[in-house]
C-alpha cells in the first residue's frame, strides 16, 4: 500500500477494549494501522518481502515503515471495530494451523540438539524464548510454558496457545533466521512430509494449503 518514512506518520498507543494490553497505532492521513512485525535495520529485504506478501498475495492494506534503526509493517484498522476484527482474526487461525507450526518449530529444535548437541540446544531455547518475549506473543507466562512448546507433543499434552495468524507469521520468520544462524544454510528441517506425518490427513493438508499462502511460506513449504 504504502512505505512511509517517520516523519510522514504520528504514532500512538491505544487500550485494548478487552483488556489491558497496550496496542501501537500508526495514524496517517486519517487512516489508522496497528503493529503487525518489527524488523531491524539489516532486515530491510525481509521487511519489505514480509509488506509485499501481505498486500499483494493476501489483499492486507498495510504500510511499511522505514526508520533509520529498524522497519516495521502495520495493517489498517477501524479503530470502533478492534474488538470485533481481533475476535475475526482470531478465528482464522484453526487448530491445524498452530499445530503444523510448533511441529516445524519442534523439527529445528531437535536438529540442532541431535547435531550441535546439548550446549547448542540450550542456546536455541534461550534465544527462542528471546522471540517470544520481544515480539509480545501471549501465553508464555514461564519457562516452563516456553520449553514445552518445543518439546511437548502439540496434538496431546501441549495446552495450544492462543496465537492469531500474525504471530504464525512471525514465529515462522524467527524460527527460520534462527535456523539459518544456527545452520549457516537453509537446509534444517528438511522434509516437511515427515515432520507433518503425526497430523490426520485433513489437518495436515489444510496446513500445509495455509502455509502455502502465508508471506513465509515460501522460506517453509519447499523443505
Amino acid at each position: 500500500m504504502f512505505i512511509l518514512k517517520r516523519q510522514d506518520v504520528e504514532i500512538t498507543s491505544i487500550t485494548h477494549p478487552k483488556g489491558e494490553q497496550k496496542i501501537p497505532i500508526l495514524n496517517y492521513q486519517g487512516q489508522t494501522f496497528r503493529l503487525i512485525n518489527i524488523f531491524k535495520a539489516e532486515q530491510a529485504e525481509e521487511a519489505r518481502t514480509f509488506w509485499r506478501d501481505l498486500t499483494d498475495n493476501r489483499g492486507k492494506a498495510c504500510v511499511l515503515l522505514e526508520e533509520p534503526d529498524r522497519y516495521s509493517v502495520w495493517g489498517k484498522i477501524r479503530l470502533e471495530q478492534l474488538a470485533t476484527e481481533e475476535a475475526n482474526e482470531n478465528e482464522t487461525v484453526t487448530t491445524a494451523c498452530i499445530h503444523g507450526c510448533l511441529f516445524l518449530v519442534q523439527a529445528v529444535y531437535f536438529d540442532v540438539e541431535d547435531l550441535l548437541g546439548n550446549r547448542q540446544a540450550k542456546s536455541f531455547q534461550k534465544d527462542f524464548s528471546k522471540v517470544l518475549k520481544e515480539k509480545n506473543f501471549p501465553d508464555i507466562d514461564s519457562a516452563d510454558a516456553i520449553k514445552a512448546l518445543l518439546i511437548d507433543d502439540p496434538l496431546t499434552k501441549l495446552q495450544l496457545p492462543s496465537w492469531r495468524e500474525v504471530h504464525l507469521y512471525t514465529l515462522l520468520q524467527e524460527v527460520h533466521r534462527l535456523g539459518e544462524e544456527y545452520f549457516g544454510n537453509s537446509n534444517f528441517a528438511e522434509g516437511i512430509d515427515e515432520i507433518l506425518e503425526p497430523m490426520n490427513t485433513p489437518e495436515r493438508n489444510q496446513f500445509i494449503a495455509w502455509l502455502s499462502q502465508s508471506p513465509e511460506g515460501k522460506k517453509w513449504a519447499m523443505k
